[in-house]
């Protein structure tokens, strides 16, 4: 017996120094061949054999200690993670990766439920390399992972091609070949009882998972189901707190607002009660909602703050906040309708305030209702002052000369200085509205017409220190220099110069300005064709009736010219204006007719003046002309074509002609 332990004892103790220093399986084998190859004895060998079997017992044991050691550190490592992991993509992406380390596969990967949808999508991925594969959803019940969520128990496959355990699509298969997997295993996420999403883990060779790797994922996914939970609480908190907070901001900016309000609603009703302007609550206004504020007219003038852009009118946007009874936006601005009734009276526009909120909103609409009581008590003083002036010029036109100083001491009672430079503008509805002596025509006769014509004359005055009356069959408007708020009567003002007694020159201008403005608003005013005759500017009683005497055949003469729905001074007539004027401005007439043809003769030294009036002389002859000039008959012809440039080519025209001819004779005997 101790032979045989003597004969063993060597290959006893170098199975313990494998055992001791982790050989490898294969090289506990080793022992009982090299004691083969030396001749043991048979019963020498069974002992060996018998000790190498317990040795790998031993071995196997130890393993198996081993790697449960480093799964159990393994899995307290991801705990810790987890546990430490606040943002949901983390978690899901420390589960993956953490899944795919321990089981040592080429992929790891998690799906989750789309409950909108009614099944599951790929979450997160670790290792994949195909984007058809990230982007795959199941169905419940299609493919191992439908299994799986389905059963809520862990199915694990070596070859998922070929496994007819559960339902194959094309798109899973499809994906999952495009990945090139083979061996798939699956166990659910599950938190009371429910399955909250699936964890995988793959190989692209086959491989059988035990159930030892099976029995680790799936604690694995215990430890990632709660983990997944809490981030999903923690996100919530941080949204209901997210949320909270901008509650307890809307509470704040909702109670400041209403502070704000509350302010603009006192400050708006204490310059009511202060009798303040339209420009004292559009600068209230301003101050409190922190931008520009201008008040515009019913035609787009300003009557406080700036007025808008050419081609940026808020024309279209006032029709649709009269439609919706409330402030709406136009561009980086807001528009409201300042209404009163259905009738609009104007418009607010805010600008510099791109966005508003419903107190700041609820404010600015109050503004406009705060505006139309100011403009209705406007309008109602204005016609009632119109009224009385109204009589005042009246009376002036009709008998100017018998009390001229009464007639100024009345106008300066009412505020009108007849002593001051005006202009009169005499205005008669066009033939579209019923006049021109028709009789008849929209409204029930031409006195209705003229009626809505002297209510638009009033409208068009709003503002400025104007008056206007209906007198004959014409309304005719006195406006001061510089006395007018976007009408015909800002034209002096605009000159830079004081108006002239005489006609012509700067005087003139203004009056054919303010004319050519009178009738395009007056026209928008009164829905029909406005025609208006401007007379030279004046002061005092006599001269301005002289001035409406004027106007008044400015007027008759536009219609003979068929000129209907335009306004016109004597000025700008011809030589119909120096006929129809009372100042007969001759040399105005020729400087205005035959004033290119001067300048460029006294530049150049040239004779066109002469040729031209050697031309109408002969009659229309060049040859006439030019035996009468002495010169060839082409020099005529290029000194004509010359006055052809500076003239335009309707010189040679009959109206034309005539009008030329007349200045070219009136110039011979001025002695110009």
């Amino acid at each position: 017996m101790n032979d045989l332990h003597a004969g063993s004892a060597p290959a006893l103790r170098r199975l313990l120094d494998l055992l001791a220093s982790g050989a490898a399986t294969e090289d506990f084998a080793d022992v009982l061949a090299d004691a083969r190859r030396r001749g043991a004895p048979a019963d020498v060998l069974s002992e060996i054999d018998d000790a190498t079997w317990q040795a790998l017992r031993v071995h196997r044991t130890l393993r198996q200690h081993r790697r449960r050691e480093a799964e159990l550190t393994a899995l307290f490592d991801t705990a810790g993670d987890l546990a430490a992991s606040r943002d949901l993509d983390s978690v899901l992406q420390a589960i993956v990766r953490r899944a795919r380390m321990l089981l040592g596969t080429d992929t790891a990967y998690l799906t989750l439920p789309d409950e909108a949808a009614g099944d599951t999508y790929m979450r997160v991925t670790d290792g994949s390399v195909s984007v058809l594969f990230q982007t795959l959803r199941l169905s419940l019940g299609d493919g191992l992972g439908g299994l799986v969520a389905q059963s809520a128990r862990p199915y694990a496959t070596p070859d998922y091609r070929t496994d007819d355990r559960f339902h194959h699509t094309d798109v899973i298969d499809a994906g999952v070949v495009d990945e090139g997997l083979v061996a798939i295993i699956g166990v659910p996420l599950l938190l009371g009882g429910r399955v909250i999403g699936v964890l995988f883990a793959a190989d692209r060779s086959p491989r059988a998972f035990s159930p030892d790797e099976v029995a680790l994922l799936c604690t694995l996914a215990a430890h990632a189901a709660i983990a997944l939970d809490t981030a999903k609480a923690l996100a919530g908190t941080r949204a209901a707190l997210a949320e909270l907070n901008s509650a307890n901001e809307l509470i704040r900016a909702h109670s400041a607002a209403v502070q704000r309000a509350e302010r603009g609603h006192d400050r708006l009703t204490d310059l009511v009660l202060r009798g303040a302007e339209v420009p004292d609550v559009a600068a209230a206004v301003a101050a409190l909602l922190g931008g520009g504020i201008a008040v515009l007219d019913t035609e787009g003038e300003p009557l406080a703050g700036r007025a808008a852009a050419p081609g940026a009118g808020p024309a279209e946007a006032a029709a649709a906040s009269r439609a919706e009874g409330r402030a709406v936006r136009h561009g980086g601005a807001w528009v409201c309708a300042v209404l009163a009734g259905q009738e609009q009276l104007g418009t607010l526009v805010l600008r510099g305030r791109p966005d508003l909120d419903d107190a700041d909103r609820r404010l600015f609409e109050r503004a406009g209702v705060v505006t139309a009581l100011l403009l209705l008590l406007r309008r109602s003083v204005a016609e009632t002052e119109n009224r009385v002036r109204g009589e005042l010029l009246a009376d002036l036109l009709t008998a100017p000369d018998r009390d001229p100083a009464g007639l100024t001491a009345r106008g300066r009672r009412l505020g009108v200085d007849l002593g001051r430079p005006h202009l009169v503008l005499v205005a008669e509805p066009g033939r579209g509205g019923g006049g021109g002596g028709s009789g008849g025509g929209a409204g029930g006769g031409a006195a209705a017409v003229r009626s809505r014509l002297a209510g638009a004359a009033g409208r068009y005055l709003f503002g400025a220190r104007g008056i206007s009356a209906e007198h004959g069959e014409a309304v005719v408007l006195l406006v001061p220099d510089g006395g007018g708020s976007g009408c015909g009567a800002e034209a002096p003002a605009e000159a830079g110069a004081p108006l002239e007694a005489a006609g012509g020159g700067v005087a003139g201008d203004v009056a054919q300005r303010a004319a050519e403005q009178a009738a395009e608003r007056l026209a928008r005013l009164a829905g029909f064709p406005v025609t208006v005759g401007a007379g030279r500017p004046a002061a005092g009683p006599v001269a301005l009736a002289t001035a409406y005497a004027e106007g008044l055949r400015c007027v008759r003469a536009l219609r003979v010219l068929g000129r209907d729905g335009e306004g016109a001074s004597a000025g700008s007539l011809g030589f119909l204006g120096v006929l129809l004027g009372d100042g007969h401005d001759v040399s105005g007439f020729v400087g205005a007719t035959l004033g290119p043809l001067l300048d460029y003769d006294a530049r150049r030294g040239t004779e066109l003046v002469r040729t031209l009036r050697a031309y109408f002389d002969c009659g229309g002859s060049l040859t006439r002309a030019k035996d009468e000039l002495h010169v060839h008959v082409n020099t005529v012809v290029q000194r004509l074509d010359r006055v052809e440039v500076l003239l335009g080519r309707d010189w040679n025209g009959p109206e034309r002609s005539l009008e030329l001819q007349l200045a070219l004779r009136l110039q011979l005997l001025s002695g110009a």
